[in-house]
């Protein structure tokens, strides 16, 4: 049976609260973007950044949802889903939970692309990266897909 991806978890941190008194909107990403980052050591098969030699990624778009606010101090775990891909490119979707509760904080949809740092270039996925790509996405089109993916803004509450 599939599973959702668990590969980052995390504290709020106090650099994170705002005046208000819980994270700031802009943290949301940053502990997102830590998961992006696991999810992207996951498909390497755990290659250092040196073993990948220039042969990384790049994040094109990001859309937040925020859902429950959550306080300095407060442990956070987040969920990663793989809703597609193709030889250039990827798009997963994350789930942060309060870990008091499981309360959904947030969610975020994550468009990347392979990216040559040595050339400064998109390129393909090393075939490895890509086979592990392809075998996630194979067992996560079994999972429901998220109702806020591939939502942009709009006016009214939907």
């Amino acid at each position: 049976m599939a599973e959702l991806l668990r590969l980052f978890e995390t504290k709020i941190k106090p650099e994170w609260i705002d005046e208000y008194g819980h994270m700031n909107v802009a943290h949301y990403i940053t502990v997102c973007d830590w998961a992006s980052y696991s999810y992207w050591q996951l498909m390497n098969g755990g290659r250092t950044i040196e073993e990948r030699d220039g042969h990384e990624y790049a994040i094109l778009e990001t859309h937040v949802h925020y859902q429950q606010e959550v306080v300095e101090g407060e442990p956070v775990y987040v969920t990663t889903q793989m809703l597609a891909h193709d030889d250039k490119r990827f798009i997963i979707f994350h789930r942060m939970y309060r870990e008091s509760d499981n309360a959904l904080s947030a969610t975020n949809e994550v468009k990347g692309l392979a990216f040559n740092l040595n050339e400064r270039r998109i390129e393909t996925f090393l075939p490895d990266v890509y086979e592990r790509m392809a075998a996630l996405q194979v067992e996560h089109d079994e999972l429901e897909r998220p109702p806020e993916a591939g939502a942009g803004i709009v006016l009214k509450k939907r």
